[in-house]
Formats: structure tokens, sequence, C-alpha cells
């Protein structure tokens, strides 16, 4: 096998133009999708739940982590896992892939948390249309944290289809194989 390519974003965009992104990102989410549901259905807006609010909003980033591990359960003995320190302060959940999987599966575990997290809070903002502003305000988040996660998907794509990811150092590696035409 021989490496593709090496994905690293973080070096790619620089943090702090990645956490400009995801802002920028997640003003247009919650302007976007709170101005649709309030044309959709403009009922009065209820903070009744407001701890229940606030509980949601600070499990959104564990789940959305978990949700990243289920696809690649399978790989469990292939993945490292780690807490660290962001900003000094903050713990981030790292889990890193020592071995090489298969693109289609890690391209999988990048979406799942966009995908079920997104849906299931898309659906309760029209079933609870009262809270539709903590539902945006949710949504918006989420969409902030999966930036990286689309980036990485966005440069995935584009490799070959049979290629396995694997993480280093420098980044994510692209690894395709060495095929002998002898």
């Amino acid at each position: 096998m021989h490496c593709w390519k090496t994905i690293n974003v973080q070096k790619q965009y620089g943090h702090d133009r990645i956490f400009l992104f995801s802002a920028i990102f997640v003003m247009m989410v919650f302007s976007i999708f709170y101005i649709s549901m309030t044309a959709y259905k403009d009922s009065p807006v209820s903070d009744r739940l407001f701890p229940l609010f606030v509980l949601v909003f600070l499990m959104i980033y564990p789940v959305h982590k978990l949700l990243h591990f289920f696809p690649l359960m399978r790989y469990r003995k292939r993945l490292r896992y780690s807490i660290e320190k962001q900003f000094k302060f903050l713990p981030v959940l790292a889990m890193r892939i020592h071995e090489p999987i298969l693109k289609s599966r890690y391209l999988i575990a990048l979406m799942v948390p966009f995908t079920v997290l997104n849906s299931i809070l898309i659906i309760g903002a029209v079933i609870f249309p009262s809270f539709r502003h903590y539902f945006s305000i949710l949504l918006a988040y989420h969409c902030g944290l999966c930036l990286i996660d689309l980036l990485y998907v966005k440069h995935l794509i584009r490799s070959p289809k049979k290629a396995l990811i694997e993480e280093t150092e420098k980044g994510f590696e692209i690894l395709i194989p060495v095929t002998n035409k002898g």
C-alpha cells in the first residue's frame, strides 16, 4: 500500500479559520431554520423546559462522539481513546484510528452524527413548534460541531473507492493498494 494523500484539516485551514467558518455556519443554520420553522407554524414560543434544554445542550457533544463510534464498533481494537484539553480547560474526547479501515466505513462514521442528531432535532422542532427556538439553537450548535467532519468528508469523497484510512501524526492518510500488473 502507498499513501495517496494526507489530509490534515486543522493544518490546511488553521484553527482560527475553522472556528470562524463554524461560527458563521452556526449563525446561518440558526437563522434559516428558525425563520423556516416560524413560517411553517407561527405559534408562541415557550421557555418552560429551559433546564432540559441546557441538559440536552451539554449532552450533544458526548452523544455526537458516541455516534461516531457506533459504525466503527467492529473496529474497536483499532481505535484509541483519549481526553485532550483544548484552550487549556475544555475537555475534548478524541478517538484515533491506529490501523487502516475502509474509506466507506470511515465516511459512514463521519456522517452518522450529522444525519441522526440533526434529523431528531428537525423532527422535534416540527412536532413541538412552541420549542422551535430550542431546537433551532441545538441544531445550529450541532451543525457547528459537524463542520470539521464535513470538511473531512469533502476531501474523502474525491479519493479512490477502495482506499483505506489511517490516522497518523501528520493527519489522516488515504492509503491505496499497490497493484502489480506484471
